[in-house]
């Protein structure tokens, strides 16, 4: 039995990708994979027998995946699982953004009990919180991934200009992202010429703060910006001083502080962005699948700590190592394989950073020993066979 340990609570959905084999719960014991959600495994004991750890969503930030990646544990997200959801709350946003909705519905609360005088009243107030259209408005999208790609084609049904950043462009949210999307290669142009600007990006170390003063005064009069990204890519006491000047008209967040709830043109959301129980089943089901995917057969897809490496499987007997990413691994391993007269059928390695790993298909019977010797060469972090 393979047991699997939940730190969350996950969508009983993700039982479609165990079998019979497996033990899905909260409490099990030595598991050799982890799902989670939002549980911080920073100052966690990771048990010795877990190999890999999935998280139902997109952001790792509670993984110490560095960490894991030196124990050869694979952590897995499901970047495009919540995109939808995302994307609407996005949507939701860009008219919170340009008109004073929630302001209103507050100020509307306070007319209860005022009986026959509400109508004429709410005629009287309405003036208070007129906002502008988004129609014709150019959106600058920081990030076209799985959920920038989505919010720059449904902007674009609401009649806006839509522009878009990202060096990193992946051919599949190319093809899935309208020709009518404006790419930019540089992100002064795109700060520049936007009303309104949308953060699509993982939050990294060298993008913490991004949206600072410096960026904040390229930004047309006005702007809009939307972050429901990653809290920390935008400083706090930057917005909060170009809002109170009046270069920034609005602040809209899915990611709440102290120093911006009840701030004036700050809209706080309780991050929302992927709860939507479709989402949570489309993250659950992805990451399960993901999971055992890699411990049947050895195959990484969407890790942030590993390289992305499948095939089918061509021998009886597939041996997987999580290596550095250094001259001569290669040949260590296969000069031992050579040793015992193993024949391989079939090996692809790829590489990410510091870390590669590989996987070796053959019908020839591999000996204990000369995995053991394998597990002991400088470098080599974990050696797996799977049969």
């Amino acid at each position: 039995m393979k047991n699997i340990l939940t730190l969350n609570a996950i969508s009983p959905k993700a039982d479609v990708a165990f079998d019979d084999t497996y033990a899905v719960a909260s409490d099990a014991q030595q598991p050799v994979g982890i799902m989670l959600r939002s549980f911080n495994m920073h100052e966690y004991d990771l048990p010795e027998t877990c190999i890999a750890v999935a998280r139902a969503g997109a952001g790792t930030n509670n993984i110490p995946c560095d960490k894991y990646a030196e124990q050869g544990v694979v952590v897995f997200n499901t970047p495009g699982a919540n995109a939808n959801a995302v994307k609407e709350l996005v949507m939701a946003a860009l008219l919170l953004g340009s008109r004073k909705i929630p302001e209103a519905m507050d100020w509307v609360k306070t007319l209860k009990g005022k009986g026959d005088e509400v109508g004429k009243l709410v005629e009287k107030g309405k003036g208070n919180f007129v906002g502008p259209e988004i129609q014709g408005k150019t959106l600058g999208i920081i990030g076209l991934g799985a959920i920038g790609a989505r919010v720059a084609n449904a902007a674009l049904g609401l009649g806006m200009e839509v522009v878009g950043y990202d060096p990193y462009l992946s051919v599949e949210s190319a093809l899935s992202m309208s020709r009518h999307v404006v790419r930019v290669n540089d992100l002064d142009t795109l700060i520049k010429t936007s009303d309104y600007i949308t953060l699509h990006i993982p939050l990294l170390k060298d993008n913490k703060g991004m949206i600072n003063t410096d960026m904040i005064a390229k930004m047309k009069d006005g702007v809009v910006i939307i972050n429901a990204a990653r809290g920390e890519l935008v400083d706090n006491e930057s917005i909060l001083a170009a809002i109170k000047e009046g270069k920034v008209a609005r602040y809209v967040t899915d990611f709440p502080n102290d120093a911006l709830i009840g701030e004036e043109n700050v809209v706080c959301i309780p991050h929302l962005g992927a709860s939507t129980p479709e989402a949570e089943d489309n993250c659950a089901v992805m990451a399960a699948k993901q999971l055992v995917d890699y411990i049947e057969n050895g195959n990484i897809i969407n890790s942030v700590n590993y390289p992305t490496c499948e095939a089918p499987r061509t021998g009886a007997m597939r041996i997987t190592i999580h290596h550095l990413n250094q001259q001569n691994m290669i040949a260590q391993m296969t000069a031992l394989l050579a040793a015992e007269h193993v024949n391989i059928e079939n090996m692809v390695n790829k590489s990410k950073g510091a870390y590669a790993y590989t996987m070796i298909d053959t019908n020839t019977h591999v000996s204990e020993h000369t995995v053991e010797l394998m597990r002991a060469v400088d470098g080599i972090l974990r050696v797996r066979v799977i049969h």
